[in-house]
């Protein structure tokens, strides 16, 4: 929640005092560079050590994170560039924080109940998404600082609640090779499964072409005439639709598409470029977030059940890289094109780049339709 209530704010500020789509879209670059460089190096060190300790850690660093911003808020600096400091350091954060998250939950419940595992958790985060948007625009009318500061508070309680977590350890390992092997190890178990590259590599084009949720401060403001509350329900749209598919899937057997769920991503992408009514935008990004969250399932279900415990966090790592890392490279893009051809048009393009994507990904991987259909 806190790391939605912190995008809004930042977003909603950087645009504030800039005025340019290319502000936002410098946001995400920011914060994927350390991602994109830490990423696997983090991933190895989640294998070595315990996760919950690096969890704990990223956490904390996203705290100061947002005490940084708190004090640039007080200060009322007048240029963007201390909030891209502060993301560069976030991004570092998230790189802690990201391979433990994903390589936890198989520590936690019982094989067998995984799947089930995985997509009650994805709800939970979503319910948090949908709340931290609407509560950062909300925030927001108080004054950036008090934004931060709720961040501050809500990560440092995420921190000591991830050191305190359960279950079943990891059995030691005796590392004999060094770190750069090791870490070349979870590119190599991924090149050797088809199935789990074609998953990872179609959301990375989905999602580094669907970029629209950096543009949304523009849109809010620009578009659609909403205001920072405007600017907050759209953040939250997205996350409602991903909690409604997300409970969906915990209640019943788990037979989704995972071409189908990126070809609604991709349709629902073009009528939120073209949309001018802020109804009618909210649907599309529900159908948006209900979309992504199947993709999501089908794609975290596939790589935990196809990856050895020792292999967990750098796999994950991967995983990241190609996808979370690549929604910040995706807001630089959307950024970019948006700078280049206008709000609207950049959207839509790339709504229709995911579309085209999909008969290209199911003949190179055809293994990967039959997957999803099973899980």
């Amino acid at each position: 929640m806190a790391t939605l209530v912190q995008a809004v704010a930042v977003g909603w500020r950087v645009y504030e005092i800039s005025g340019a789509p290319m502000a936002l879209g410098l946001i995400g670059l920011a914060q994927f560079a350390p991602m994109f460089l830490l990423a696997l190096p983090c991933g190895e060190l989640c294998d070595r050590r315990n996760p919950r300790v690096v969890l704990g850690l990223g956490l904390l660093l996203a705290a100061v994170c947002s005490g940084a911003l708190f004090a640039v808020s007080r200060a009322a600096l007048s240029g963007v560039w201390p909030f891209y400091l502060v993301m560069v350091l976030f991004g570092v954060a998230r790189a802690l924080c990201d391979s433990p998250g994903q390589a936890l939950l198989p520590f936690l419940v019982a094989p067998d109940r995984l799947p089930t595992a995985i997509a009650w958790n994805s709800s939970l985060w979503q319910t948090a998404v949908i709340a931290g948007p609407a509560l950062g625009g909300f925030l927001y009318a108080f004054g950036p600082a008090s934004v931060f500061l709720t961040c501050c508070v809500a990560f440092l309680c995420a921190a000591i609640g991830a050191v305190s977590l359960g279950g079943r350890r990891a059995e030691p390992q005796q590392v004999r090779r060094n770190r750069i092997d090791r870490i070349g190890e979870g590119f190599r178990f991924v090149w050797s499964r088809p199935v789990i590259l074609g998953a990872v590599s179609l959301d990375l084009v989905a999602v580094l072409l669907g970029g629209a949720t950096a543009l949304l401060p523009a849109y809010a403001r620009d578009v659609l005439h909403a205001g920072s509350i405007g600017l907050g329900l759209l953040r939250s749209a997205p996350a409602v639709g991903a909690c409604a598919a997300g409970l969906y899937q915990t209640r019943r057997e788990r037979r989704a598409s995972l071409f189908a769920a990126v070809a609604v991503f991709g349709a629902a992408t073009v009528v939120f470029g073209v949309s001018k009514w802020l109804s009618v935008s909210l649907v599309a990004l529900c159908v948006m977030g209900a979309a992504d969250m199947v993709s999501v399932n089908v794609r975290s279900a596939l790589i935990q059940l196809e990856t050895p415990d020792a292999m967990r966090g750098r796999v994950s790592a991967v995983s990241m890289l190609f996808v979370s890392a690549s929604a910040e490279l995706g807001e630089f893009e959307s950024g970019l094109a948006a700078a280049v051809m206008g709000v609207a048009p950049a959207v839509v393009l790339g709504g229709l780049g995911a579309l085209v994507a999909i008969p290209v990904w199911m003949r190179v991987f055809p293994g990967l339709a039959r997957f999803g259909k099973n899980i």
